[in-house]
């Protein structure tokens, strides 16, 4: 990697654009997705409304958060199989047409009190579309970005574009679940794709696959070739293990609305205080990603992630909650844009779509495995102790879990923590 490149400009005017086209779809996408966008509140106080409890609550979000549990098959699809000669563009506009039916009938449709099968049958399909159209757009990224180098800038701009929406739909969702105004969210959703699909159509461009087959042999020879690679074993590995930390936002919520005594709104608060310093964490990424060399930006991703668990264990109060909101949302995000660029650039091009998707994946069963244990652990520490030493303490093996991926650090390739002199340069 060259550090001293003298380069001023933060992106290029062609980086620019590619920057602009990939945070406009993350935008979309992160306001649109059902169970954390725009609708998630709505569609929870509607489910309330029709006199649902929290369990029967929790299993209706839960049937729709399966999709992100087939990443992987979304990436074989678009790797492998090209659609009208295209493995990216095809599905990005198949997948937003698909969010636009299931958005707009149940904007179109009525809704009748106890209609929940009605309303799980119409999102679960949106749910599907923009889940495949993330993986098709991150293997859109890699394919860009990977050659000249830029996936870091090109990732800063993404993330920054989803904690953007993430701020957004915190207000709008709180709007529309007080006035029970579903349907506009649902309608609002529809129009977000339907942009979608257009920029799918006259913005993305794509080289045409004009001999399928020979993709095909491609993709499964670049894939068979990464999964038995030791290096992309190795960032798998560190993967797993950093994401495995039980300190999870589901425990934050639990204390912080129970014995620590603050109230739901206050906390719907920290949540968007903790996306705005995700957000310029973003920012700053794209600034010095090239500038420092990778293996450092990876040990300085464990240890702001443990930086971003240990430092609750000052939450005395509304003020240190403001403060730790945004110190851990920038501390986080901050590990996590090194963690997803270094995934990015261990994927082979002819496969990137289904490498990369399997890298997520991996994230989100360590995540999910922790959440589940970080939940028992604390209930366990309450019941045995008292709810400050079960929360103290489910925070401390939290940077201990996640301090223990440096070991993983050892093992990872060369070419992963390399950036070519130069790349993107000409771009």
């Amino acid at each position: 990697m060259e550090q001293g490149s003298g380069e001023k400009p933060y992106l290029r005017p062609g980086i620019a654009r590619l920057a602009l086209l990939f945070g406009t779809i993350y935008f979309v996408q992160g306001l649109s997705e059902p169970t954390t966008g725009l609708i998630a509140q709505p569609d929870q106080s509607l489910l309330r409304s029709w006199g649902e409890d929290p369990r029967q609550i929790v299993s209706f979000v839960a049937v729709l958060e399966l999709p992100w549990c087939f990443k992987p098959l979304f990436g074989l699809l678009s790797d492998f199989i090209p659609l009208a000669g295209s493995r990216r563009r095809s599905y990005l506009a198949l997948t937003s047409m698909a969010a636009i039916i299931g958005f707009g009938g149940l904007y179109l449709l009525p809704l009748p009190h106890g209609s929940q099968n009605h309303l799980l049958i119409w999102l679960l399909p949106a749910t599907i579309a923009v889940v495949f159209a993330d993986v098709v757009i991150d293997a859109l990224m890699i394919e860009t970005g990977q050659p000249h180098g830029i996936t870091g800038q090109l990732q800063s701009v993404q993330w920054a574009a989803v904690y953007a929406g993430t701020i957004l739909t915190g207000i709008l969702g709180g709007l529309l679940s007080e006035h029970h105004l579903q349907k506009l969210g649902f309608l609002i959703c529809a129009g977000l794709m339907a942009g979608s699909l257009v920029l799918s159509v006259f913005v993305v461009s794509e080289r045409r696959q004009t001999t399928p087959h020979e993709s095909w042999t491609d993709a499964r020879t670049a894939l068979r070739q990464a999964l038995g690679a030791k290096g992309v074993f190795a960032v798998g590995s560190l993967l797993f293990v950093w994401h495995f930390n039980p300190f999870s936002p589901a425990v934050l919520y639990f204390h912080m609305t129970g014995p620590a005594g603050f109230s739901e709104q206050f906390f719907g608060q920290t949540v968007s205080l903790n996306a705005i310093g995700s957000l310029a964490a973003c920012i700053a990424y794209g600034f010095y990603c090239r500038r420092v060399p990778p293996r450092r930006l990876v040990h300085l991703s464990i240890a702001a992630g443990v930086a971003g668990t240990w430092v609750y264990w000052f939450l005395t109060g509304e003020a240190a909650a403001v403060a730790i909101s945004l110190v851990a949302g920038f501390s986080y995000m901050t590990a996590n844009m090194v963690l997803v660029d270094l995934a990015a650039r261990a994927c082979p091009l002819a496969a990137a779509g289904t490498l990369f998707a399997i890298f997520m994946a991996t994230c989100n069963v360590s995540t999910a495995l922790t959440t589940w244990l970080g939940g028992h652990l604390y209930h366990e520490a309450t019941v045995r102790y008292d709810a400050g030493t079960a929360f103290a303490l489910v925070v401390g093996l939290g940077g201990l879990f996640t301090a223990t991926s440096c070991l993983m650090v050892r093992f990872l390739p060369d070419h992963v923590l390399t950036i070519p002199a130069g790349a993107g340069r000409d771009y």
